[in-house]
């Protein structure tokens, strides 16, 4: 796998072992998300001992049979419409079948769902409004409200990882826009086949899903990156990153 060229050291002397993290998303100083990373890795390496090595993947690299595999953690960042939604489900697959740690958030959450609709419940004509604004079959469309700045209180299923990881049945969490799952019996069918949906906002719209079985697999529309100014990693990042080195830890031990 040829590596990102836009590469971020989280810790030059790291003392915990270095997990290696895929960021898939197509980089751009235009989106606060983008930026915020690199203060979000510093803060995990100084203030909580979780050291990433960080490979930034372009969408379209991303398609690359193999892209994010071996990677300990992959990370599918908004900043959609993506410049190639295959490579964003094609991340999302990888971690999915290989028991890669793995977070979506906001477009990478719509991607998520996206992904297991189509290869695991064999939905393969589902579409994203924002990538086909035609299709007939939405899986993910226009929100009725855009979230774009938007902050609003997301209420958590007792027993998920996203309760635990959070250490509260609710929360209040920042989003930034426009697509959503839409108001579909696809929904049900991602249930059926052991896809989680446990978060929802103050409508009972889905906004967090997980993956049952999974080491970590946790996807939210909300934004959990722009938490505070970027000095103390919101508890899901770091609930990533800890799955991350711990995912390395057992690579070293299994080696």
């Amino acid at each position: 796998m040829s590596e990102s060229p836009s590469r971020t050291r989280a810790h030059d002397e790291p003392s915990a072992p270095v997990a290696r993290i895929a960021l898939v998303g197509d980089r751009s100083p235009n989106v606060t998300s983008h930026v915020r990373i690199p203060l979000l890795l510093e803060a995990l390496a100084e203030r909580d001992g979780l050291v990433l090595d960080a490979y930034w993947i372009p969408t379209p690299d991303a398609e690359e049979p193999g892209a994010v595999r071996g990677f300990d953690a992959v990370w599918v960042l908004p900043g959609s419409p993506y410049r190639s939604e295959a490579g964003a489900l094609a991340a999302v697959r990888t971690a999915r079948e290989d028991g890669i740690p793995f977070l979506g958030t906001c477009g990478g959450f719509q991607h998520a769902l996206l992904e297991f609709a189509r290869n695991v419940c064999g939905l393969t004509s589902v579409a994203h409004a924002e990538n086909d604004p035609g299709a007939e079959d939405l899986l993910i469309a226009p929100l009725a409200c855009s979230l774009v700045g938007h902050e609003g209180t997301v209420t958590l299923t007792p027993g998920s990882l996203a309760e635990s990881v959070l250490g509260a049945d609710r929360t209040l969490e920042r989003y930034h826009c426009d697509y959503g799952p839409s108001d579909t019996g696809h929904l049900d069918t991602l249930r059926a086949h052991g896809l989680r949906f446990t978060g929802a906002d103050e409508e009972g719209l889905v906004r967090v899903a997980e993956l049952p079985g999974h080491p970590f697999f946790l996807a939210t529309l909300f934004q959990p990156e722009l938490y505070g100014d970027g000095s103390r990693p919101h508890a899901i990042v770091r609930a990533l990153a800890g799955a991350a080195v711990a995912h390395a830890a057992a690579g070293v031990r299994a080696a």
